[in-house]
């Protein structure tokens, strides 16, 4: 019986190569997303589902082309319509959208959440996070959806070096991550409070 706990405690560890920056910061952003959404935050996926549609729209642009109704020379007049508009229209017009989506709204966001339910706030979370190429300062931040909004909190954020969260064997220590996320929800939350209060 201790065997088995044992080896479901081994396989629930989340070990990283010390040596892979983006591996590092990837494993940093998904704890912060299950806590996050462990707090009763709900995920917003609405951006990721306008990126999917963007993905289609090409996708169907370039089965347009291939499968079209006629055969060879009926449809060269069509053919060459398509290889003139495709990389036109995938590659400049909607990788523009896409990288327009990614400057203006995402950023560094990790995450984008509803508002708590039952709370009075009407914006959701943002998380984003940084971890510079070089360093081991990991900053998280988070912010409200929507910033000009009347119930919008103060922006908070930490900065830390991931060697307090790390072992020298790249497992994460997740209960002192995990209170240090949790310490910066809370602050967060705390922000709002005078506003529900006037």
């Amino acid at each position: 019986m201790e065997e088995k706990k044992t080896e479901s405690a081994i396989k629930n560890v989340k070990k990283v190569n010390l040596l892979d920056h983006n591996a590092i910061k990837h494993l940093l952003d998904e704890s912060v997303s299950d806590i996050v959404t462990s707090r009763g935050y709900k995920e917003d996926v609405r951006l990721s589902n306008v990126k999917f549609l963007l993905g289609a729209i090409i996708i169907v642009v370039a089965l347009v082309a291939q499968f079209y109704n006629k055969k060879f020379p009926e449809n060269r007049d069509f053919l060459i319509c398509c290889i003139g508009l495709y990389p036109f229209y995938r590659y400049v017009v909607l990788t523009a959208a896409m990288q327009l989506i990614l400057y203006i709204k995402e950023k560094n966001a990790i995450l984008f959440t509803y508002p708590l339910e039952g709370s009075f706030t009407s914006t959701g979370l943002v998380v984003s996070s940084k971890l510079p190429r070089f360093s081991d300062q990991y900053t998280l931040t988070i912010d409200s959806a929507d910033p000009k909004s009347i119930s919008a909190g103060k922006s908070v954020q930490f900065t830390k070096s991931v060697t307090q969260w790390l072992t020298k064997d790249g497992v994460l220590v997740e209960g002192l991550f995990w209170k240090d996320v949790d310490a910066l929800i809370k602050e967060y939350n705390e922000t709002e409070e005078p506003k529900k209060k006037r």
